[in-house]
């Protein structure tokens, strides 16, 4: 009798310690300036954010797992942003999202080098969304950092792909902010072009205080005066609206090829000034897969009267949980090693996160301004009348460049 009821005693215990562990509430910190001139846009990523950590913790995408997102304003300054990496440390966080403004990105990508090194078994995780500068996945690339949209170079191999195409580009002028990004841009538009079109001419190269020019109509009277037939711009925000703003009000009719289009502010911008021929190198279409599109598009205005546009934030959620998943774990070494080259099926098609860099690979889409006529062309943005009609895709191999990264892994 005593031989059983010791017997029954071990396996419970043995039963007890075989038992899944206990739901955990993951937290993500999101750095971003939720306030000064890009709060808008930051407004309606974090909302994007939000729905798609809704989306994961409804479908389980995380298990019995729930993830939960908690704002730090960074203020689009570096040292402010570091500041509230500390904040989020201090709160235990160990997953940090952050998207705008590549040189906080690269501040980040340091701090967290250094952080891991310095607490073991308490690493952090850099979810970066949408930051460009190609060094990030390059040279100044990390074991603790994922980008999960193109670089700036990726986008320009599909742009200067397709401007190279258009027998009527002869003159082309550049126009960008003075930060990491913009100067990629310049550099990267002008060894493509050359590559491809050696004919066309770079007739002006223009880089500009970023979010701190009012009036860019002296810009626009040198475009003029350019003969340019295409104006190239990784401009963002105001530096974007009131440029083209600037441009319409001039009578300015040539092409904008441009990056950033469709984010915040811009489509009304754009609708406002009647401005009709602008193009958008972008990671997605929802025009073009209308039932996929669906799912969160509709939802997304329903619920905060904004747009869907930032897709990367989908990829990243969708990583981040199949990486956890197939981890058996959320512990951030577990996580980041199953992360890479890992592939999931996000809006965009399969995408994948290489190993050798930690560069999302993707499809990209060059697409033109158009009125929408709710059938094939069904989504416009801010309720303009006017969204993205596709014009060429090109598949991940297009842009899959090679990288200089030398991967430093733990151990």
């Amino acid at each position: 009798m005593k031989t059983s009821v010791r017997c029954i005693a071990i396996a419970a215990a043995f039963g007890s310690l075989a038992a899944p562990l206990m739901a955990e509430t993951i937290r993500i910190a999101h750095i971003d300036p939720f306030s000064g001139p890009a709060a808008a846009i930051v407004v309606n990523a974090n909302r994007t954010l939000r729905m798609v950590v809704d989306i994961s913790n409804r479908d389980k995408w995380a298990g019995s797992n729930t993830l939960e997102v908690v704002n730090f304003d960074g203020k689009g300054s570096p040292q402010d942003s570091m500041q509230q990496l500390k904040n989020a440390t201090d709160q235990g966080i160990r997953y940090i999202v952050q998207a705008h403004s590549s040189a906080v990105g690269l501040g980040l990508i340091d701090a967290i080098n250094h952080y891991n090194e310095r607490n073991p078994g308490k690493e952090l995780v850099y979810l970066n969304v949408t930051n460009g500068a190609p060094e990030m996945t390059n040279e100044k690339c990390s074991f603790w950092h994922f980008r999960f949209d193109g670089n700036q170079d990726m986008k320009t191999e599909a742009l200067t792909a397709f401007i190279a195409e258009q027998k009527n580009v002869k003159k082309v002028y550049l126009i960008n902010q003075n930060y990491p990004t913009g100067q990629q841009t310049s550099v990267g538009v002008r060894k493509g072009l050359k590559a491809r079109r050696p004919d066309i001419e770079i007739v002006g190269d223009d880089l500009h205080p970023m979010l701190a020019v009012k009036d860019f109509s002296p810009y626009v009277a040198k475009i003029r005066a350019s003969g340019a037939d295409a104006v190239v711009t990784a401009n963002w925000s105001a530096d974007l609206t009131l440029l083209l703003k600037a441009a319409q009000e001039s009578g300015l009719k040539t092409a904008f090829y441009t990056y950033n289009a469709a984010t915040t502010g811009v489509p009304t911008a754009l609708a406002g000034a009647k401005v009709e021929d602008v193009k958008l190198v972008t990671y997605w279409n929802p025009n073009d897969d209308l039932v996929t599109a669906k799912t969160v598009m509709e939802p997304f205005r329903a619920k905060y009267d904004d747009d869907f546009v930032v897709m990367p934030y989908y990829s990243t959620i969708r990583l981040l949980t199949q990486a956890a998943t197939n981890a058996k774990s959320f512990e951030p070494m577990a996580v980041a090693k199953a992360m890479e080259g890992l592939k999931v099926k996000s809006l965009n098609g399969e995408v994948e996160m290489r190993k050798s860099d930690h560069q999302i690979q993707q499809p990209q889409v060059v697409a033109a301004w158009t009125k929408t006529d709710g059938k094939d062309l069904k989504y416009d943005l801010e309720k303009t009348g006017y969204g993205w009609k596709t014009l060429q895709k090109f598949e991940p191999f297009v842009s899959a460049l090679p990288t200089s990264c030398q991967m430093k892994r733990p151990g």
